[in-house]
């Protein structure tokens, strides 16, 4: 269903795209709060491939991230937002 909905690959796309620009702002605000999320530069670094990669923009990868890293990140931002 992901590959073949448009509206649904865009709008997960644009929701990465906003989840990536976050920790960037984050941690130019708050610096110490980086090593609370390692997976940081991996997730600014997908975002940027989003914006700037329309070309080469897996649907694949994509849903691979959706399913196998959403996740994790939810976990961590949660313990963020708790003060953990």
């Amino acid at each position: 269903m992901y590959q073949q909905d448009v509206l649904l690959r865009s709008g997960v796309e644009r929701q990465f795209e906003i989840i990536g620009e976050a920790p960037g702002r984050l941690f130019k605000l708050a610096p110490e709060l980086s090593s609370h999320m390692p997976d940081a530069p991996r997730i600014i670094a997908f975002r940027n491939v989003l914006i700037h990669g329309y070309a080469t923009i897996s649907n694949k990868l994509v849903w691979s991230v959706v399913s196998d890293d959403l996740p994790a990140l939810t976990v961590a931002v949660d313990a963020l937002l708790q003060g953990e």
